[in-house]
């Protein structure tokens, strides 16, 4: 089965959603997504969005902010067009429909908090549950599209590009191109090919990687792998952030809390009630995610403990309840009052700062290809995100994009599809031979945190290397003769951005941002202040 249209996105998130808003006012848009149609990380984000509207804030000290914390490796010029873009991003969200936290008797105010890294308080925010918030809102206006067709339970497969085509040959020097995806319809056990003048990439993250993360079930790395097998360049794939507080329950599935809990006076704690932030930097709990993280993971190993503690009983209790209602209703459904108990809280990985390597335009090296949110690597981040800058990228990258993709497709008018060969779905599924490789999922994740996590060391990181080369080499024999399923997609992109992880992480002979590496402990500025990037055999 084959669909054709003017725009296809795959990923339901405010990147996604926020391009599909735009671009519809000019073409047909597909959107596939793997779940329902609100399951991505912008739903699971509950701090902000980081922009500048306080008196005593201004756009050089967000950019500062920004710049410090990134490690080096941040692009000047893309930081500053993505904190200049801020105000207008959250206006055009209001139009929308987002009703952000105002403060109390002033309307006209947004109730602007405070997270680790920024030197003012400028994170608007939706009381703890900003992404729920800004994902149903952008959602009822897309529904409201009669032109945008969203695909439910439906998971991209691998982007089209020349190398489907019967009898290719590339020529020297030839662009990539990419006309749309295949795609399998879970429900039906149907692939589609979905042919698409642009396509964008909004696939988020790859947190479920690792056996401790804040994403939802989804965040599998799908976008990167897909575009790293097509031919994309990617970068930066080694910084990893690690949130340094999920809840720890066994109970929870790794629930986040949030930042903005240290940035209103949390005070993390280990058993014996002791603080210890002050050992590890002088702003203590605001110290950036990175710093935090290895603080907390150093002080559980050193004590052979499986948590520490996040304190903020020491706060009014009414305060609490209304700054983070999410937040003590979850808590409170599992024993925990946290206006009078600790929270025990462990790292878990949360947002990966690399991605697919993209313009300022969000074009990626592959002709027609777009790609933001978290699976595009825009230079915003650099070595280490700064708290709440994550949704202000992705609004403001779907914003660029469109604008973009637009001037595209008016190019397009003489364009025609070339003849896309079916999928094949021919073959029998060998059940046994999956049971054996499919167990090594639990096996990936588990060995990426001990390898990959947020210490590392040469040893540790070529050991991961030979285990997940074995491992790639078996997954990819049994996907050539057995027919796709939702779960051999998805063991297939854990795998590749397994290894594409490591890859970049042994490359970069130093520490620097989220990248600690006992062997390297110190930044080497003279050598490495560059991305890592790496290209497929394709390129």
């Amino acid at each position: 089965m084959e669909i054709r249209t003017d725009f296809l996105i795959i990923g339901s998130g405010i990147a996604g959603l926020s391009f599909a808003l735009k671009v519809s006012e000019w073409g047909d848009v597909v959107i596939v997504t793997k779940k329902e149609d609100s399951e991505s990380n912008t739903n699971y984000a509950q701090g902000g969005i980081a922009s500048v509207f306080a008196k005593d804030d201004s756009f050089e000290l967000h950019i500062e902010d920004t710049l410090r914390t990134g490690g080096g490796l941040c692009d000047p010029e893309v930081v500053r067009k993505v904190v200049e873009a801020g105000p207008g991003c959250i206006e055009e969200l209001i139009r929308v429909g987002v009703q952000f936290t105002r403060k109390r008797g002033k309307k006209r105010e947004f109730d602007l908090g405070l997270e680790g890294g920024h030197s003012k308080n400028r994170v608007v925010h939706a009381a703890d549950l900003t992404g729920r918030e800004v994902e149903n809102s952008l959602l009822c206006a897309v529904k409201a599209k009669k032109n945008v067709k969203i695909l439910e339970d439906h998971i991209a497969i691998d982007l089209i590009t020349q190398h489907h085509l019967k009898d290719y040959q590339r020529k020297a020097d030839e662009k990539i191109r990419c006309w749309g995806a295949y795609v399998l319809d879970k429900e039906k056990n149907q692939v589609l090919a979905c042919l698409s003048k642009i396509t964008l990439l909004a696939t988020g993250g790859a947190g479920r990687v690792y056996l401790h993360t804040t994403n939802p079930s989804i965040a599998t790395g799908d976008g990167l792998a897909m575009a790293y097998r097509a031919g994309a360049k990617v970068a930066n794939l080694e910084f990893i952030q690690f949130h340094p507080t999920a809840l720890y329950h066994d109970q929870a599935n790794s629930f986040l809390i949030s930042e903005a809990v240290r940035g209103e006076g949390g005070i993390l704690r280990l058993q014996s009630g002791e603080s210890f932030m002050e050992k590890y930097h002088p702003r203590k709990e605001l110290a950036p995610r990175d710093v935090v993280a290895r603080a907390i993971d150093h002080e559980l190993k050193k004590r052979g403990e499986s948590c520490v503690y996040l304190d903020i009983a020491h706060l009014d209790q009414k305060f609490i309840k209304l700054r983070f209602p999410n937040i003590y209703g979850k808590c409170l459904s599992l024993g925990l009052d946290i206006t009078k108990d600790p929270i025990p809280v462990v790292p878990a990985a949360h947002y990966i700062c690399g991605g697919v390597v993209t313009d300022l335009e969000g074009r990626s090296g592959i002709e027609n290809l777009y790609a933001c949110g978290e699976v595009a690597y825009t230079g915003m981040h650099g070595a280490n995100r700064l708290a709440s800058n994550s949704l202000l990228e992705a609004v403001a990258f779907a914003h660029f994009s469109a604008k973009s993709a637009k001037n595209t497709l008016s190019s397009m008018k003489d364009f025609s599809f070339p003849s896309i060969p079916s999928w094949s779905l021919e073959g029998v599924f060998d059940q046994q031979e999956w049971v054996i490789i499919s167990h090594n999922r639990d096996w990936i994740q588990k060995f990426m945190w001990d390898y990959v996590g947020i210490v590392r060391s040469n040893r540790r990181l070529k050991q991961a290397k030979r285990r997940i080369s074995i491992f790639l080499d078996e997954i990819t024999e049994f996907y050539k003769v057995n027919p796709v399923t939702y779960d051999v997609i998805e063991l297939r992109n854990i795998a590749t951005t397994s290894e594409l992880i490591i890859e970049c992480a042994l490359q970069r002979k130093e520490s620097r941002g989220l990248h600690y590496n006992l062997d390297y402990p110190q930044k080497n500025d003279k050598i490495w202040l560059k991305d890592t990037r790496l290209k497929s055999e394709k390129e």
